[in-house]
């Protein structure tokens, strides 16, 4: 039984050699209790500091370790994506290199596989101590509305730390797209799955390399990439004013016969040509943004390019 563990990587010089230790010591516990093996899958996703150069000293001694370098910063879920392909492993788990997502967790969602009756162990957060409370409040407004908005079931508070086995892990990766959000993809697929909760807990080394931006710009992959609710709500805006313009038109025309046409009201009728602007303009932003993806979806460029892996140093002479 061999198990791929999956290391998405960025700017973590630090926090690898205390990854390797900590996933190390529960590997070779689980290989006294459940006699599984292990490779370890550092993907460098395009990292400026000494990730890399970790990476290597880790192959050098340890066999199980296993590393892809990409080109540039091609983004987490290229990274995820990457790691999975490479996956050799009976199962796959997916785990932050910041030790966020606790190693110590493997063995009991190993058992829930082993069991028969889930295909996968997932896990969440219970709370968000530790994070700005601006953006533990948007986190929970985001889950909440993608949960009303898409039929895909995202839970609340779910991370990308989960084990899967290989009848998943080919599942996902039959999902080719390239706009990706791992959270949707992975409850779209479906299968069983075992979820387990643990509160939050603080980065070992580094620092986070998700802005509030990047997180904004990520939760709208989401949105967009699991419904099609923005383009439901623009239409019925659009329906909306429509049938307000008509109600103002036979308004106006009353008003006119009874009391005439007088002059006032410029700065009404500005403020209403603002808010109709307005509204078009929204409703041509999401329509633009389904547009995007699509325009990204036909020109099928790769997800990530390699600049080099452990697999091309085996081969050298």
């Amino acid at each position: 039984m061999l198990i791929s563990l999956i290391v998405p990587c960025y700017n973590e010089e630090e926090a690898l050699p205390l990854f390797y230790a900590e996933a190390a010591r529960v590997a070779g516990e689980m290989a006294k209790s459940h006699g599984a093996d292990f490779e370890f899958i550092f993907v460098d996703d395009g990292s400026t500091d000494g990730t890399l150069a970790a990476a290597k000293a880790l192959r050098a001694r340890d066999d199980r370790v296993r590393y892809l370098s990409f080109s540039r910063n091609f983004g987490k879920e290229a990274a995820i994506f990457a790691g999975l392909q490479a996956a050799k492993g009976d199962y796959a788990a997916l785990l932050d290199a910041d030790l966020q997502d606790p190693p110590a967790l493997l063995p009991q969602m190993l058992d829930a596989l082993l069991s028969g009756e889930y295909d996968c162990a997932a896990t969440r957060r219970t709370t968000r101590k530790g994070e700005p409370p601006v953006r533990s409040f948007f986190a929970r407004m985001f889950y909440r509305l993608i949960h009303r908005m898409s039929d895909t079931e995202i839970v609340d508070g779910a991370r990308d730390f989960r084990l899967m086995s290989r009848r998943v892990v080919d599942a996902v990766l039959s999902l080719g797209e390239y706009n990706r959000f791992s959270k949707g993809i992975f409850g779209w697929v479906g299968f069983r799955t075992k979820w387990f909760s643990y509160e939050n807990i603080e980065r070992a080394a580094g620092k986070t390399k998700w802005s509030f931006w990047k997180l904004f710009r990520y939760s709208i992959e989401g949105i967009v990439g699991f419904s099609t609710a923005p383009l439901a709500v623009a239409a019925l805006l659009g329906l909306l004013f429509c049938v307000l313009a008509l109600v103002m038109i036979v308004f106006i025309i009353l008003r006119t016969l009874i009391f005439g046409d007088p002059t006032s009201g410029w700065p009404s009728l500005v403020c209403i040509i603002l808010l109709c602007s307005g509204v078009q303009l929204f409703c041509v932003g999401v329509l633009g943004e389904y547009l995007a993806k699509t325009y990204l979806e036909v020109k099928r460029r790769p997800l990530y390019l390699l600049r080099e892996s452990s697999e091309d140093e085996a081969e050298k002479p």
